[in-house]
């Protein structure tokens, strides 16, 4: 065989061009949850937030696991007595250990910062989503009562609501501080997602949908949703650390968790009038709250940073 004849049956039949053997690993183009996992992966913020938040819901689950005794465990004989081996952090002005005080304090916290979070992102979700979706009468309506919300007294309002939520003497006030938060801290949620709905609905897939015959309910749900709840999310998380940090204000204040309830807002409450003969009590369910609250926010803020397309 010549050398011509080997060639041409190396390259094939003439006029077929052989496909590199490459050519079916062409990378796929990535979403945008796609390019904001890269640029999180990269983010030293993004990763020390995370595992800092997932210690916290670890702490607020499973207090035992990190070594804590019984915070309702009191003896006035240890009133105020230092740190030793069986309480890291020694003991308050009721000689209870302020160590399992503070890992215990978290769960309550947790769980009324996750609730009240989670009642605020289905009524901001309600709200922004139909508004920013139908337009008209309607979004003006929606938008008008989201700004009589937004114009209340945000602290002010939940001292009087939480007040009367929970006039039940035998009430924990979980329930009351829960709804209170829920109700008044969904307005920033749902402007968000009525600003994010009224950009996906002019887009060409949206329009396309229609063409297809697909109705409102549909475009809404498998469309336009799906496209607009990356920065719903972000906001929701950020707000879950402003829930944390409201729900010790209003516990420290004496209207929020009472009666035997747990919480880092009533240690600090409970340890103010003492600090100047033992701080301990004080500073460390202070230092985790101030640390839970900012690892909410730094996660929100890296996340946010991620999905936002103009950073890039």
């Amino acid at each position: 065989m010549s050398d011509l004849e080997a060639v041409m049956a190396a390259e094939g039949p003439i006029g077929q061009l052989q496909e590199p053997k490459h050519a079916g690993k062409r990378d796929k183009p990535r979403s945008l949850a796609g390019d904001a996992w890269i640029d999180l992966r990269r983010n030293k913020i993004f990763w020390f937030s995370a595992v800092l938040v997932v210690i916290i819901l670890a702490m607020s689950a499973f207090p035992s696991l990190f070594g804590a005794g019984d915070p309702r465990d009191c003896a006035l004989s240890r009133q105020h007595a230092p740190a030793s081996g069986n309480a890291f952090f020694g003991y308050d002005f009721q000689g209870c250990d302020v160590y399992a005080k503070t890992i215990y304090g978290a769960r309550a916290s947790i769980v009324v910062g996750v609730l009240a979070t989670l009642l605020s992102g289905i009524i901001g979700l309600a709200f922004g989503l139909s508004s920013g979706y139908a337009g008209g009468w309607l979004d003006a309506l929606l938008s008008r009562g989201i700004d009589i919300v937004l114009g209340v007294p945000f602290l002010l309002a939940a001292i009087v609501l939480a007040r009367r939520l929970s006039a039940d003497p035998n009430s924990t006030g979980i329930v009351a501080v829960t709804v209170t938060l829920g109700v008044l801290g969904w307005t920033t949620a749902a402007r968000i997602m009525r600003s994010a709905v009224i950009t996906s609905k002019n887009q060409d897939y949206v329009a396309a949908a229609r063409m297809l015959g697909a109705g409102p309910g549909r475009i809404m749900m498998r469309h336009v949703l799906p496209n607009s709840i990356a920065s719903f999310i972000v906001v929701l998380t950020i707000l879950l650390g402003t829930n944390i940090a409201t729900e010790a204000t209003l516990s420290f204040l004496g209207i929020g968790l009472k009666n035997g309830a747990i919480s880092w807002g009533i240690a600090i409450a409970e340890a103010g009038p003492y600090v100047r003969t033992a701080s301990a009590p004080l500073i460390w369910p202070s230092v985790f709250l101030a640390a839970t609250v900012l690892a909410f926010i730094m996660l929100g803020d890296a996340i946010r940073d991620a999905f936002d397309p103009k950073l890039r």
